[in-house]
């Protein structure tokens, strides 16, 4: 819900726990100082801000958006909301981080589409950061200080400058998701594939719509059936530069278990011709919430046979080794990118994140491995009885692959279901 300047000057929004203002605001509205007691939640993306004043008093104060602003400079204004855990300045004009200018408590930072060449070695004492995309930024390099960072998760390093991905990044204990398309060290590989004109495609309707694009139903004379076109928007997004997702989608090769491509697009946006799947497939899980930061969600009702769970967690174990197979890794293997039908028919979608490495460093398949534990574990809070010896196999999988020493973990190909 949106709020305006004029009900913040009038009162009336005293007491709110959170604030949403999108008025092309050029300076931070002093009157938002009176809700300093009350305030969990601050929304000022989409104005034009550059910089703010100390919010020190804003003692309650957990989630804040800065996004598509005007900053060149992250502000030196949180390093005493001590209960900010969300700050988010996505696709502003960032070229600065000063040192020690964030509070201990954040764990979930969002710079996707700045302009950052380094970040400062004190982000090292970030350690209950969770989740940190940093796409489309001008990173040479990350500080060694990050090795500290025990309890991140998730990062987003695609599209910037880097030339290798330290070793210590690859052995933290926690890391299960990575990407780093569209860097000088993950080149992107080309396979040669059918082209279809737009012209010769009958659009139907809309089926979905993610970060990097949209999904129609479409009709295609060329391959006398319904087909999925994919239209990338072509922008860098929090995973990368859709280019990377194309070629990724191509290179992957077919699979049981993944969507098959078709033909390439011939079309002013960059484009993909796809296997249509049947509207009865669901997406397994939901993303992650604000709440659950770094995991996904699940429909309360999700009750799951121990049977169904090992013949989802087959199939993308399989997709998996697949990609991996080709020195091709997923990066966001998570439920919510999984689709499912009723009797558990299983495919592994969404290359946004997918990301080419050397194949004789297997660290990348192992921390990969880890996001596959986690969705393990994930599944069986919802299998219907909690007992059993598939049931304990799995378990017993999940622990394996969630060992926080990334050597011991096993390879995709290794795993016995």
């Amino acid at each position: 819900m949106k709020h305006s300047l004029e009900e913040l000057r009038s009162g009336s929004l005293l007491g709110i726990k959170a604030l949403k203002i999108e008025e092309g605001l050029e300076s931070f509205p002093e009157e938002l100082f009176t809700l300093c007691d009350s305030l969990e939640l601050l929304d000022l993306s989409g104005n034009a801000l550059e910089d703010l004043p100390d919010l020190s008093r804003f003692t309650k104060l957990k989630i804040a958006f800065f996004s598509q602003n005007k900053f060149t400079k992250v502000p030196n204004s949180f390093k005493e909301c001590h209960n900010l855990f969300m700050l988010g300045f996505k696709s502003n004009a960032i070229e600065k981080f000063d040192e020690d200018i964030l509070p201990l408590s954040i764990s979930w930072l969002i710079l996707t589409d700045n302009r950052l060449k380094q970040l400062p070695s004190s982000i090292g004492k970030l350690t209950k950061m969770q989740k940190f995309p940093l796409a489309g930024n001008r990173l040479t390099s990350l500080p060694e200080s990050m090795k500290n960072l025990k309890n991140l998760e998730l990062i987003r390093l695609s599209a910037n400058n880097l030339t290798e991905i330290p070793k210590w990044l690859l052995e933290l204990p926690k890391l299960a998701w990575l990407a780093f398309s569209g860097n000088p060290c993950s080149v992107s590989k080309e396979s040669a594939l059918r082209v279809v004109a737009y012209k010769d495609l009958e659009m139907d309707r809309l089926l979905g719509e993610g970060a990097s694009g949209k999904i129609y139903q479409a009709h295609s004379s060329d391959f006398n059936t319904l087909v999925a076109v994919k239209l990338f928007k072509g922008a860098v997004t929090s995973d990368g530069y859709a280019k990377d997702e194309m070629n990724a989608c191509i290179y992957a090769g077919n699979h049981p278990n993944l969507i098959k491509v078709l033909a390439r697009l011939e079309h002013k946006h960059l484009g993909l011709v796809l296997e249509f799947i049947n509207p009865s497939y669901k997406n397994l899980g939901n993303p992650p919430n604000f709440k659950t930061c770094s995991r996904d969600t699940f429909d309360e009702n999700l009750s799951i046979d121990v049977k169904d769970a090992f013949k989802v967690l087959k199939a993308v174990a399989a997709a998996a080794g697949h990609l991996h197979s080709r020195a091709l890794m997923h990066g966001d293997l998570y439920a919510h990118n999984i689709l499912v039908d009723s009797t558990y028919n299983t495919y592994l979608g969404d290359f946004g994140a997918a990301s080419f490495y050397d194949i004789r460093d297997k660290s990348y398949q192992k921390l990969e491995v880890l996001a596959f534990g986690n969705l393990i574990e994930d599944i069986l809070r919802y299998v219907d009885v909690k007992k059993g010896l598939e049931y304990q196999r799995l378990v017993s999988l999940k622990e394996h692959c969630q060992d926080s020493l990334v050597s011991r973990r096993p390879l995709f190909e290794e795993m016995v279901f």
